[in-house]
């Protein structure tokens, strides 16, 4: 077997051993860094953040029961960029733009 495929197969069986929460939590966070990122472009990348802080809260809202200890941090981070969107949208009058989905809208409003 190829040095790789042992490579490969080692990978697999860590993540088989590591907690999943821990795994989805990861991932999550890179949901909040990508939405940082677009945050903080320049010009900010409105439209992009909204689409990364609406998957990060789409995801976080899915599973937010099962994240055990982890949850409580992700959901702090998604209030976090909520509000900087907020405030960086208000410093850039980008044209359609489309804002985050927060807890308290939906589609129809």
């Amino acid at each position: 077997m190829p040095a790789e495929d042992e490579k490969i197969l080692q990978l697999q069986q860590e993540l088989l051993n590591a907690d999943p929460a821990t795994i989805v939590a990861n991932h999550a966070y890179g949901l909040f860094e990508l939405a940082g990122l677009y945050l903080g472009a320049t010009p900010p990348r409105l439209n992009d953040a909204s689409l990364a802080i609406d998957a990060f809260a789409g995801m976080l809202s899915a599973i937010e029961d099962r994240l055990g200890d982890v949850g409580e941090p992700l959901q702090d981070g998604l209030r976090q960029l909520q509000a900087a969107f907020i405030q960086v949208a208000k410093l850039d009058h980008e044209p359609n733009r489309t804002p985050p989905m927060t807890p308290n809208s939906n589609a129809s409003d």
